[in-house]
């Protein structure tokens, strides 16, 4: 059977990679060295025309499988890894490949967890891993396999966003059992046990961590979660006013809510209320729709806010939306990314990078009483925290605590700063 790439191949170099050799004896020039966690199968990544690849060399059943599952997932926008392609045909022996785009600034819990990790930080790491697993849930996927190897972060504003990176032992249904819903919930806590304790034994872990008590961190804070979008409320037709209550925490957890089940209960006079909630998006779309910046839910709402702001600021209360839009695009948010030194650029996303600048201005002012203005909070943000942050978008060594002890000596330099 000749060689054969399925998918949407974006780059025809990629069937120039040497396919007829193991990935493991790849040689180096194709790879690069991303962190990774612990993985059943040989992956690499490889960078092709400025974009890097993640490859897993799977057998052809599982890959063609996988690809077709998270190509699923995707168009439920479901927060996963895009699919590229899988390799099958390759000579004898040697198993098919699986084609993933990578994440960019993004790293596996693993690596981020290895080292020194401040309770602040776990606690919006454990967070983001359960809005993960609800979301998923909420578009009927059964994981199978969650794991901290098998999930990946970016910084999302304060707070962090998590994406699935391996489909191969899921199942796509049109509704979730509850059965599933607890062996998946059951699965991902045996995993994340083992790699913390995994992590523990190699002096990787922070001694403040506890393996048994961050797992079950993680299965608590899910179960909160989920029956907070899931549970009917009873309420008196007096009290509606804890309906929007409601509402406001879902859309702090990152969740929308589409519509309302009501109910009058038999024989009484209250309500049954129950939200039909969908996946986060609102102010990424308003964003995208205005500015065509793609970013991350909560960065979405940090540079929207800005915008109104800004609107306010310069009389526009009734000036057409887009335009008021260019005009923040083109006198505020370009110019403050573009006068980011050329080399710190790669740091961190833009969007991610305004919304610290907004931060560090907060800060600033707060010690001068008194708005210090866009320009001087560039400026001290370059000088005081851009410099020492690591950089989350250039390839990295596959030495997640020297990273990771450059990222707390960088949030040590922004807390001092600020």
């Amino acid at each position: 059977m000749p060689l054969q790439i399925t998918g949407a191949l974006e780059d025809p170099d990629l069937i120039g990679l040497p396919w007829d050799r193991p990935l493991a004896d790849w040689p180096q020039h194709h790879l690069v060295d991303l962190p990774r966690g612990i993985s059943r199968h040989v992956v690499r990544f490889a960078r092709l025309s400025g974009k890097v690849y993640a490859i897993k060399e799977i057998s052809e059943r599982y890959a063609r499988r996988e690809y077709q599952l998270l190509w699923d997932l995707a168009r439920l926008d479901a927060p996963s890894v895009e699919p590229v392609a899988y390799v099958t045909g390759r000579d004898e022996g040697l198993d098919a490949a699986l084609i993933t785009r990578h994440l960019q600034f993004s790293l596996p819990y693993r690596a981020v967890m290895s080292g020194t990790l401040r309770p602040d930080t776990l606690t919006r790491l454990l967070d983001a891993l359960a809005v993960l697993l609800v979301r998923l849930h909420l578009n009927g996927f059964y994981w199978g396999d969650c794991s901290l190897s098998n999930t990946l972060f970016r910084r999302d504003a304060g707070a962090f966003a998590a994406y699935l990176v391996d489909a191969e032992t899921g199942e796509m249904h049109p509704m979730i059992s509850e059965g599933q819903r607890l062996a998946d919930i059951d699965v991902a806590h045996t995993n994340i046990f083992g790699e913390m304790l995994d992590l523990e034994a190699g002096g990787l872990l922070h001694p403040s961590v506890d393996p048994m008590e961050t797992a079950e961190d993680i299965v608590n804070r899910y179960h909160r979660l989920w029956n907070e979008i899931t549970q009917d409320e009873i309420i008196e037709e007096v009290d509606w006013h804890r309906v929007e209550q409601r509402i406001r925490r879902l859309n702090l957890l990152g969740f929308d809510v589409a519509e309302m089940m009501v109910r009058r209960k038999v024989g009484t006079g209250r309500l049954i209320v129950r939200p039909k909630v969908v996946d986060a998006g609102h102010h990424q779309r308003r964003l995208l729709r205005l500015t065509g910046l793609d970013v991350e839910e909560n960065q979405a709402r940090r540079l929207l806010n800005d915008l109104d702001g800004f609107r306010v600021a310069k009389g526009l209360r009734h000036e057409d939306e887009a335009i008021v839009a260019h005009r923040w695009l083109a006198e505020v948010f370009q110019p403050t990314v573009d006068a980011l030194p050329p080399d710190l650029r790669a740091k961190l996303d833009p969007a991610q990078v305004f919304h610290e600048i907004l931060d560090h201005r907060w800060y600033l002012s707060e010690e001068a009483d008194g708005d210090v203005g866009l320009a001087a909070a560039v400026k001290s943000y370059i000088e005081n925290v851009l410099v020492y942050k690591p950089d989350e978008k250039a390839v990295l060594p596959d030495e997640p605590p020297e990273g990771l002890a450059d990222d707390a000596e960088a949030d040590d330099a922004e807390e001092k700063a600020g």
